[in-house]
């Protein structure tokens, strides 16, 4: 085991380049509140899952919160990174600035490779401008009809910067202007208006009631327009309809079929069985290139060997 948790400081923070770089173990907490003394923010939102959550973690793993289909996914704000490859290479990819890159990006090949692919050691990410307020709208609907209101929205220009449905009810969070966000509240219906951080705060880091459960849970990719999937089992839609929460005792054949059939894949998120694969099976040419990129960068499978598919 190789930790990076004493590895951590912000190297350099430019506010009015909108620009962060800082050591993979520096705290999420941290990075966020030095951004909130300039009114900025980590636009994809990252979840935190607890308080020893780090940029590192966060890049590792390639997740974004509620804030990801209207803002941009982790891999969309990196800059660069340096990182250490399985020749024990000490490597820097990318800058600090936005450019059109020649060939493979490695730095954003890092961002949801779970450690795979080296040892990330610091990480450089565009930050954005805060919204001068927050204010969530709440609807009473079934999840067909919320997949229905997410499509229509997101083909007109509201402040939208999170939607999600859970036991009958949809949450759209409004960001902007305070005309703005209250413009589009008319557009949707005049319904009541609220700030409610610590509702989207939840979502995000999975401490929503709906997440307390020790069912498998399935994380389901899809196209925000999929119809409901026939699945038995407890939903909770998130990104306007394109993530799918899922506590299910289908099997997993099923479970994947399903995905698939609408253009998406699933992803064992929390299980008891670990025998059970965790990722949606690759087709044959993406396990190839999956190889040869790892071949690539670490040829003596130091880092995670197994970690995401058996074969890498």
């Amino acid at each position: 085991m190789l930790s990076t948790a004493e590895h951590r400081g912000i190297i350099s923070y430019e506010p009015s380049e909108l620009v962060l770089r800082a050591r993979t173990g520096t705290s999420l907490t941290e990075i966020e509140r030095l951004l909130d003394e300039q009114h900025q923010m980590l636009a994809f939102e990252p979840p935190h899952f607890g308080t020893n959550s780090t940029l590192g973690g966060a890049i590792a793993t390639g997740l974004s919160g509620p804030r990801r289909p209207f803002s941009g996914s982790a891999r969309d704000f990196i800059l660069g990174t340096g990182i250490i490859n399985g020749k024990g290479e000490a490597l820097n990819f990318g800058g600090q600035v936005m450019k059109n890159v020649a060939g493979y990006d490695l730095s954003r090949f890092m961002c949801g490779a779970l450690g795979t692919l080296g040892l990330i050691t610091d990480v450089s990410v565009k930050v954005l401008p805060k919204p001068e307020v927050d204010y969530t709208l709440k609807q009473v609907c079934s999840q067909q009809e919320a997949i229905e209101r997410f499509s229509q929205w997101q083909r007109t220009p509201l402040p939208v910067s999170a939607a999600c449905w859970h036991d009958e009810h949809l949450y759209i969070r409004l960001s902007g202007s305070e005309a703005a966000t209250r413009q589009a509240q008319h557009q949707l219906g005049d319904n009541i208006l609220e700030s409610l951080p610590a509702f989207w705060a939840d979502v995000r880091d999975q401490q929503n009631e709906f997440f307390k459960r020790d069912q498998p849970l399935w994380r389901l990719s899809v196209p925000p327009a999929a119809p409901p999937l026939a699945l038995q089992g407890d939903w909770f839609i998130d990104w306007g309809g394109a993530q799918r929460w899922l506590f299910s005792d289908e099997p997993t054949e099923r479970i994947r079929q399903l995905a698939s059939d609408v253009g998406g894949h699933a992803m064992l998120f929390r299980h008891n069985d670990d025998s059970d694969d965790i990722f949606h099976p690759l087709t044959d040419g993406l396990m190839a290139l999956h190889q040869r990129l790892k071949a690539a960068i670490d040829p003596h499978a130091v880092f995670n060997p197994g970690r995401m598919y058996k074969h890498i």
